[in-house]
């Protein structure tokens, strides 16, 4: 086969392939005469500029290479969490959802042009370095990170078990920028951790939602009780602080250990004449007593599901700092050469109507875990930031603005203040329900 037929056929598969996925974009919609003229239209210039690239480029350029990175850019014009997934990124996400894989342990987005830290991950390697939410990445082992795409970050900061990885680091506070060296390790994220707090009160953190969180939270329970002396537990503090999301269902199902009945989120696409996803309570409810849920700016998507329901029914008392606000849902739809197209296909509402894209979760209480004024200070990255992020919406109805304890101390036997606010509230929940 000559190369000038080569170059036809690669410019006919990518053709064929674009001309697939706009009309796929376009739902049962059928595509009128003036839509499919745009169309060919387009996907002419398209060509003409891959037979130029093919014919001229300084070096010759792959067939694959020259496609995915068109699909490539066609995901990242979208949004701020649309992407593509070669084969080798699809295969770690899957692993990521079943809470093993390699790295150090941070979720990350593009800011500014700039890799930045949404949260690192409880007890990983970037954690116990020092790693913050906010961090702007601007070299990783010496390379600049400026205009870097998100997959080519992922795929320079993971990598070997044992291998270390310098990150470049800009920090609001920081007079110069500061190098972390972090040690790569298969990270394994224990997703619910508990312990029981003083006075018969409980503790459960949620770190991640992955696929067996639900089953790990009624472990989390029965051991409270146990740990309790058989004794009911008088009040749970649930965490869901730095907690960067996980799997939708997840999401719902620990919702529902917690709610008997009613709808818990609603998810709806581009047509707001389509029939929304309902996730409703099934009564698999395991805890319906006093219940204060934390939350932070590093709280983030399956996270504000679980908080929003819980507000909403005023099933629990939301403590902390306003969340992250990802309120997209993000659908991967797996190709036939093992990469896949994570797309953004929806928005989510909690059970009164409200939209938390770009918004995030009020708490009703504010509390700032930052009690010293300006001490270790940074201001918190949130969806709203990120660049091509999905605009908000005005939600149904405007909230009672949240209370905000004016008199914050911090107290001498904990350093964590929000912490020790929920147990407070625990505490006095008969007098707080009755306001």
């Amino acid at each position: 086969m000559n190369k000038k037929i080569k170059v036809a056929l690669s410019i006919l598969f990518v053709s064929i392939f674009i001309l697939g996925f706009l009309i796929g974009a376009q739902g049962k919609r059928t595509i009128s005469s003036g839509d499919d003229r745009e169309i060919y239209h387009y996907l002419r210039t398209f060509s003409d500029v891959i037979d130029i690239v093919k014919k001229n480029y300084v070096e010759e350029v792959k067939d694959k290479d020259v496609v995915y990175a068109a699909i490539k850019g066609i995901l990242e014009s979208l949004d701020a969490h649309s992407s593509f997934l070669p084969p080798e990124m699809y295969k770690e996400m899957q692993s990521e959802t079943k809470g093993e894989f390699g790295g150090i342990g941070i979720e990350i987005t593009i800011k500014d042009g700039f890799p930045t830290v949404i949260t690192p991950i409880e007890d990983t390697p970037a954690y116990k370095e020092g790693l913050k939410a906010g961090d702007h990445i601007i070299k990783i082992d010496g390379k600049p990170t400026k205009n870097m795409s998100l997959v080519d970050v992922v795929k320079m900061i993971r990598g070997a078990k044992g291998k270390p990885v310098t990150l470049t680091v800009v920090r609001e506070g920081f007079t110069a920028p500061k190098d972390f060296r972090v040690v790569r390790d298969i990270i394994v994220v224990k997703s619910v951790k508990y312990r029981m707090l003083e006075d018969d009160y409980g503790y459960i953190r949620i770190v991640q939602f992955q696929e067996r969180t639900a089953k790990d939270l009624e472990t989390a329970f029965k051991e409270l009780v146990k740990s309790n002396k058989d004794k009911p537990v008088k009040g749970i503090i649930l965490d869901l602080r730095n907690d960067p999301g996980g799997l939708l269902e997840q999401a719902v199902e620990v919702s529902d250990k917690f709610i008997e009945e009613g709808l818990i989120v609603y998810i709806e696409g581009r047509k707001k004449d389509d029939k929304a996803m309902k996730f409703y309570a099934r009564k698999n409810n395991d805890y319906l007593g006093p219940l204060v849920v934390l939350v932070n700016e590093g709280s983030a998507s399956a996270s504000e599901i679980v908080a929003g329901a819980l507000q909403d029914y005023k099933r629990a008392i939301v403590v902390g700092t306003k969340t992250f606000g990802k309120g997209s849902v993000q659908t991967v739809f797996p190709l036939g050469d093992g990469s896949a197209v994570r797309l953004t296909t929806a928005k989510y509402y909690t059970p009164k109507g409200r939209s938390i894209q770009a918004e995030g979760i009020t708490p009703d209480i504010m509390v700032d875990n930052n009690i010293v004024r300006g001490k270790d200070k940074f201001t918190p990255i949130k969806e709203k930031d990120l660049s091509k992020h999905i605009e908000p919406e005005k939600n149904m109805k405007k909230e009672d603005e949240p209370k905000t304890d004016k008199n914050q101390e911090k107290p001498s036997d904990t350093d964590d203040f929000q912490l020790y606010m929920g147990l407070q509230m625990l505490k006095g929940w008969e007098a707080l329900r009755g306001k």
